[in-house]
């Protein structure tokens, strides 16, 4: 394990009872950079980032967060991290202002440099105007806006985020992860957990679980290239038709309606996906038009997440 690494974990898994909720994950998360977890709720990204924050004890595996093992150090490791969670955690009775002065006051903040800090946490989230707010009253986007300003008070040299845009509008979202890049750009490695495929394809690198299992793992360009499928988008104008009768081609992988266009996954061991698309719609007497696609994050993580196809169902 090197310095290049901020995290580091091999074979990390954790079991509650019977059920396992990460299965021997390896991972390599590069400093001073976004790295996403992509999956469903239930997928396990909450867990690992719990235990990679020494929150959870792992059932089997190791890890090493900024150099230091967890979670036999995280005591130490803890003043050199952020983390901010899916639900809004801070105190709804405070105001802003008394929620990042009791952040500092958790954290030690010099106590010469908290008036300081504070104001300029104030100033690049935009909530001078709800200093002296009740959280509990403020916006979802507010809200997260001074989640994140809280998480980084400390300047940790590390960000956990699980799910942190969840809750809020697709403007909020935008003005968040631009925060995230300002902080990226600083120098702070950012773990960032979603189901949104858009902020997927703004991480820098991401993994992609399924079920407790890393399925993927890349740069969105590399996993958009390397899916493993040809996708044919097909238009129709009867695309509810034609999305059955193609669902019934036995090497079709996945069908998927967007509007009028069809996007459909068949693996490359066959050569000639748009003839064979093409072949079924003239059976069915079907009006359509079928080309090649480039794959988009949402077709690879379909690919990479595909449950054996049961010919009898």
């Amino acid at each position: 394990m090197s310095g290049e690494f901020a995290i580091e974990a091999r074979g990390l898994t954790k079991r509650f009872g019977k059920l396992v909720a990460v299965s021997h994950l390896d991972l390599d998360v590069p400093r001073g950079q976004i790295y996403g977890f992509l999956g469903p709720n239930g997928s396990g990204k909450s867990t690992t980032i719990r235990m990679l924050c020494g929150l959870l004890m792992p059932s089997d595996g190791s890890a090493r967060v900024l150099d230091t093992e967890v979670p036999g150090d995280a005591r130490q490791l803890k003043p050199r991290i952020g983390y901010m969670t899916q639900k809004f955690s801070l105190f709804g009775d405070m105001t802003v202002l008394e929620n990042l002065q009791f952040i500092a006051e958790i954290y030690s903040y010099p106590r010469r440099e908290r008036a300081e800090r504070i104001e300029e946490l104030l100033e690049r989230y935009d909530l001078r105007g709800q200093r002296r707010q009740l959280a509990g009253t403020m916006s979802g986007g507010q809200k997260q806006r001074l989640a994140l300003a809280c998480a980084v008070l400390h300047r940790p040299e590390l960000l956990l985020l699980d799910e942190p845009t969840s809750a809020v509008d697709p403007r909020s979202r935008r003005d968040f992860w631009s925060a995230l890049f300002r902080l990226a750009e600083a120098g702070t490695t950012i773990l960032v957990s979603t189901h949104y495929m858009d902020e997927a394809e703004r991480c820098h690198r991401l993994a992609i679980l399924d079920h407790g299992v890393k399925v993927a793992d890349g740069t969105p360009s590399e996993l958009q290239a390397n899916t493993g499928m040809h996708v044919v988008e097909v238009t129709s104008s009867d695309p509810y038709h034609a999305q059955l009768v193609i669902a019934d081609i036995p090497a079709v992988a996945s069908v998927t309606q967007l509007g009028v266009r069809l996007r459909v996954l068949i693996p490359e061991s066959h050569a000639n996906p748009v003839g064979l698309v093409e072949e079924a719609m003239r059976a069915a007497h079907l009006d359509t038009q079928a080309k090649l696609s480039t794959a988009s994050l949402e077709d690879v993580f379909v690919a990479v997440t595909l449950q054996p196809r049961s010919k009898a169902a």
